[in-house]
């Protein structure tokens, strides 16, 4: 991209294990998208050179680019699907290349049901070696700070969901590869104020998805966060709470570059048949928030 503005690129998340991704991504392009990022849940079950392949066809001279590649699971853990998603990692390290991608990420896995702290000698062992074997094809390695409904006490996916945690997770393994997918939707979720995180960890935020939330507070201070009415909802960007003009303002403070990338199938409105609506609403908003020339697509 030749406009200084669009140094941060705004773009959307794919299914990977998807009949025929490829075909997908042509249907998106003339919406605006200006990156993908192919995930997968669990497991990895296409050929990566063909599937490259096959999207940089779909692509073809559009300036669209592929930075990051998702895998999540629960690499820590020892049953046959874990092992799937701890396989997947290694070949979307080794084959990012075909890509253009240079960022994996995920969730860094979790000793199920335990605390946090629990889980941190697997996470040493696990992401040490992980760390290294990007580290030689110079690829980085990028953690969702998702708490997929666990805590501190116990969970079965993540343990990168606080500022506690990284501390720890990046003190165990202090490889400079190792990094956030950040995104302010999973702190709200815990009350915590995104904004302060960018100025302290912008250094370690790899790639950023584009996802919001709405915080209910009437019912916070009428139920709190653990009664039956839900307190927050998870929003695509443009209908949440989050004023992603600063969001867009701090990190080019911090010098940060990169893609933005909508996690859609989450907004409570904008789903299912409103779901491509509610991402092009949020593309052409993010679009405006990062400044720089745009053309809204119907």
């Amino acid at each position: 991209m030749s406009n200084p503005a669009q140094s941060i690129r705004i773009g959307t998340m794919i299914r990977g294990n998807a009949p025929d991704p490829a075909a997908y991504v042509k249907t998106i392009l003339p919406h605006g998208f200006e990156s993908i990022e192919p995930f997968f849940w669990q497991v990895m079950n296409k050929d990566l050179p063909a599937l490259a392949g096959q999207l940089k066809d779909a692509i073809g001279d559009a300036d669209v680019t592929i930075s990051t590649l998702g895998m999540f699971g629960n690499p820590l853990e020892d049953t046959d699907i874990d092992r799937e998603t701890l396989k997947g990692w290694e070949a979307l390290i080794d084959n990012a290349h075909l890509f253009g991608a240079t960022t994996i990420a995920g969730f860094t896995g979790r000793v199920r049901g335990k605390r946090i702290e629990d889980s941190l000698p697997q996470f040493k062992k696990v992401w040490g070696e992980l760390a290294r074997r990007a580290a030689d094809k110079g690829v980085r390695l990028a953690f969702e700070n998702c708490a997929m409904d666990g805590n501190w006490a116990t969970g079965d996916w993540n343990i990168a969901h606080t500022p506690d945690a990284w501390e720890m997770i990046f003190n165990e393994v202090p490889a400079d590869n190792l990094g956030l997918e950040w995104e302010p939707c999973h702190q709200m979720v815990y009350l915590i104020d995104p904004l302060p995180q960018i100025r302290k960890w912008a250094p370690k935020i790899f790639h950023v998805h584009g996802k919001d939330a709405t915080i209910r507070w009437e019912v916070i201070r009428e139920h709190g966060i653990f009664g039956k009415e839900k307190f927050v909802f998870m929003r695509s960007p443009g209908f949440g709470d989050t004023n992603w003009t600063d969001v867009i303002s701090e990190l080019r403070l911090a010098g940060w570059s990169g893609s933005i990338d909508i996690e859609g199938w989450h907004d409570p409105v904008y789903r299912n048949d409103l779901e491509m609506t509610g991402q092009v609403h949020s593309l052409n908003y993010l679009k405006h928030s990062r400044g720089g020339d745009f053309i809204a697509n119907p």
